[in-house]
């Protein structure tokens, strides 16, 4: 059973793949309720830095440390190393991880600065990613920075 917050973020990759993006969601999570939804924009509003997770950082708008603090991070894929950064600026402390397997990300500095990483490798995120890769070499290329 896919779990509630990993299967938003799975609506928002799939969200994500409709408009003509990449499809990678994330959604943020206080207190046991969704404050963040996202998705990779970085086609989509010619953007450099919409990835998932900062998108749904972003659309959870401003708020306190604190808050940040108390959160969780679900995202559909493993963090890059910028949204990495984020992670560990606001100081959330864990983070879901729906798949390494298509792109294995900052996990190993992630658990270096104390966040908590469950990796789940659902089968529905390596599928998405995996299709979307092979169909889409060079845009995948382009977001990883390679």
């Amino acid at each position: 059973m896919t779990d509630l917050f990993l299967k938003a973020a799975i609506e928002e990759a799939k969200k994500g793949l409709a408009e003509g993006g990449i499809p990678i969601g994330s959604v943020l999570v206080y207190k046991n309720e969704i404050i963040g939804r996202g998705h990779n924009r970085r086609v989509q509003n010619g953007s450099v830095i919409r990835h998932g997770e900062m998108d749904a950082l972003e659309n959870a708008g401003r708020l306190p440390a604190s808050v940040y603090r108390e959160c969780s991070m679900y995202t559909t894929l493993s963090p890059c190393s910028m949204c990495s950064g984020a992670i560990v600026l606001y100081e959330i402390p864990k983070v879901v991880i729906g798949e390494n397997k298509t792109f294995l990300g900052e996990e190993g500095w992630l658990r270096s600065r104390g966040v908590k990483l469950e990796v789940l490798n659902n089968l529905e995120c390596i599928q998405l990613m995996t299709e979307f890769i092979k169909v889409n070499p060079n845009l995948w290329h382009e977001d990883i920075g390679v």
